[in-house]
């Protein structure tokens, strides 16, 4: 099995290294990774000036890994298009520092990386782990995520899609399975701190915490929360087709 990896932290981030240390028990794999962190970059594309990919040495024993000056879309594009001597069996995007659920996934750049698999047919996963330290153990998350790919590939799911897995940020003992779950919704109430400069200029960072809207147990978050790691389906059609079919019955357009 050939495998792309792929992530939004950069190239020598904790997750990524963790994750294709176990990732190369189950294939030959290639890592294109940004060569600096790119989180929440979503699908963005570098258009306004040239890539640039350098292969360098990875602590994993990879085929090649290459440090890409773009966002994590861009590197799953060149990995898929160019980099990759054949399309590869499998797309995996992580492990994201901080976890990817509810309506983060459009922001995510870890999930976006994972999506460029999934346009092309590939089964795809994005990673993520329930905790924003950069000191976190990703040996576990690591560990669990490839028993979620394994049971995936075992299944013969739909390879057209986006398997998005969250993981708790707690020790293999305490983690109480894996579940299957739908993205839940959280309310940010968020808001920009308005901070100076030591020049007296304005800025401003976001800030704001999560608030569980939807408590029911399906939720990745909630079942993250609860312990469990979390695999969330996604597709790349948007669509909502229910009120696709509803308009088109109540709607009369101009021909």
């Amino acid at each position: 099995m050939r495998i792309l990896v792929c992530n939004d932290d950069g190239i020598t981030a904790p997750g990524i290294t963790a994750l294709v240390a176990e990732l190369c028990n189950l294939g030959r794999v290639i890592v294109v990774a940004p060569d600096s962190e790119r989180s929440a970059a979503s699908s963005s594309l570098t258009l306004a000036h040239p890539l640039r990919a350098r292969e360098v040495t990875f602590p994993a024993p990879v085929e090649k890994a290459y440090a890409v000056s773009g966002t994590p879309a861009d590197c799953a594009k060149m990995g898929l298009s160019t980099l990759l001597p054949e399309k590869p069996d499998l797309v995996v995007s992580g492990i994201n520092c901080g976890p990817n659920m509810c309506v983060d996934i459009f922001y995510s750049g870890t999930v976006a990386a994972a999506f460029e698999g999934a346009f092309r047919g590939i089964l795809s996963a994005a990673v993520s782990l329930d905790s924003y330290s950069p000191r976190a153990d990703f040996s576990v998350a690591a560990r669990w995520a490839v028993r979620c790919l394994k049971m995936l590939v075992e299944a013969k799911v739909e390879p057209a899609r986006v398997y998005n897995i969250n993981v708790p940020c707690v020790s293999t003992t305490e983690i109480k399975g894996i579940k299957l779950t739908r993205t839940g919704t959280i309310d940010y109430r968020e808001e920009y701190d308005h901070r100076q400069d030591p020049y007296g200029r304005s800025y401003y960072w976001l800030k704001g915490s999560p608030v569980i809207v939807d408590t029911a147990p399906e939720c990745d978050i909630v079942a993250v929360k609860a312990g469990y790691v979390s695999i969330t389906p996604l597709k790349p059609d948007l669509t909502d087709m229910t009120l696709y079919a509803a308009l088109n019955g109540k709607m009369v357009l101009p021909e």
